[in-house]
């Protein structure tokens, strides 16, 4: 039998994730493998959360990876946090606004929302006049939403809840390690990310960090967390204190990989981190428009490592995204929900924002609309 994985090729990622990944992160998931309760494994582990709260701005001691890709990170949070009934408010304006509000229906939360157009940003002033109407256990937020390339006001959306006893709930699947995210500054208390986008590290982690406020909610639930393998009650005792207490065997060789990841942005530092994925950017959307392509968002509100564009008059969805990587090995990525059919979205996401893979993307997609 032919071995199947021979075939894979080295495709460059340009799609909303996964990104590139630097061959120092394959390295470090080649290693060799420890136990996962291994003195060594546990100063690693210790050294991925310091690095994490170093990406994340945050001195939350429960900072830790999720052993499952991003919307693990979203389970966590919310089935830690809600119990039945608890009124919790949904800010949507894209596909993982609405996946919030499933994972917060399903565990029984009455849940609200206020729903914006998809491809604009949340209003503050509108959230302002419905958190004077009701009083809400949690505030959740997606800040950089990913189906439409619009980046959310996340820390003023903060400033809202400050003196309150809100939590607030960010999404930086996509935002985390590409631009700013200030977790303790903007008062955010439960955060969880993804390893496949900006931290280009292949997915099945999912970075989060709970506040102490968050903690004690956690801590002082009148039912248990219905999640075995998310509770982080459990959970704390792996990755805390001097007596590791075994909960579940961790993905050794991914943690190696974060940490590899993490090391590279801390390394580059993160202000530069962010100033590249905004230089190039700048870079494909000055090419797009010399070919006479719209981008979907407004300037003030543009993601730079997500960016959708409205597909050209007379250009099919699938056969261009098709040409792209059977002729040129690119990936870019389709629209979801009412804009399927109607955008591309290009990702710029941590390793794979490169000038040399802008230049490349934009004269493939030339050839390819050319023709």
């Amino acid at each position: 039998m032919k071995n199947t994985l021979d075939g894979i090729e080295e495709i460059l990622l340009m799609g909303p994730g996964p990104s590139c990944i630097h061959d120092s992160v394959y390295e470090a998931l080649s290693l060799k493998i420890l136990g996962h309760m291994d003195s060594y494994f546990i100063k690693i582990m210790d050294d991925v959360k310091e690095l994490l709260q170093t990406v994340m701005k945050t001195q939350n001691n429960m900072t830790i990876p999720i052993s499952g890709t991003g919307s693990s990170g979203m389970e966590t949070c919310f089935v830690n946090l809600i119990e039945r009934g608890d009124p919790v408010l949904i800010l949507i304006n894209g596909v993982f606004g609405k996946r919030m509000q499933d994972v917060a229906s399903r565990l029984g939360a009455d849940v609200d929302v206020l729903e914006f157009e998809w491809g604009t940003p949340v209003v503050p002033e509108k959230v302002r006049e419905q958190l004077s109407a009701k009083d809400y256990k949690i505030i959740a937020l997606v800040h950089a939403e990913t189906s439409t390339g619009v980046r959310n006001p996340a820390q003023e959306i903060g400033e809202l809840l400050k003196g309150t006893d809100s939590l607030f709930l960010l999404d930086t699947v996509t935002s985390l390690g590409g631009m700013k995210v200030a977790t303790d500054d903007w008062g955010v208390d439960a955060l969880y990310s993804g390893t496949q986008k900006c931290l280009s590290c292949p997915p099945g982690l999912a970075p989060v960090s709970f506040s102490e406020n968050a903690l004690e909610v956690i801590l002082n639930r009148k039912t248990k967390v219905p999640n075995w393998y998310l509770d982080v009650s459990m959970l704390t005792k792996y990755w805390e204190g001097q007596s590791r207490v075994y909960h579940h065997t961790a993905p050794i060789n991914m943690i190696y990989g974060l940490y590899q990841a993490l090391y590279l942005i801390v390394e580059e530092g993160l202000e530069s981190v962010f100033e590249r994925h905004y230089r190039y950017h700048k870079l494909l959307v000055e090419g797009l428009e010399e070919l006479g392509i719209k981008m979907l968002v407004d300037p003030e509100y543009r993601l730079p490592m997500l960016n959708s564009i409205h597909i050209p008059d007379g250009a099919n969805d699938g056969e261009v995204r098709g040409k792209l990587r059977s002729d040129h090995k690119i990936e870019i990525g389709a629209g979801l929900g009412p804009l399927a059919g109607k955008i591309w979205r290009i990702g710029l996401m941590g390793h794979t924002a490169r000038e040399e893979n802008v230049h490349r993307f934009l004269e493939a997609l030339k050839a390819v609309l050319e023709r």
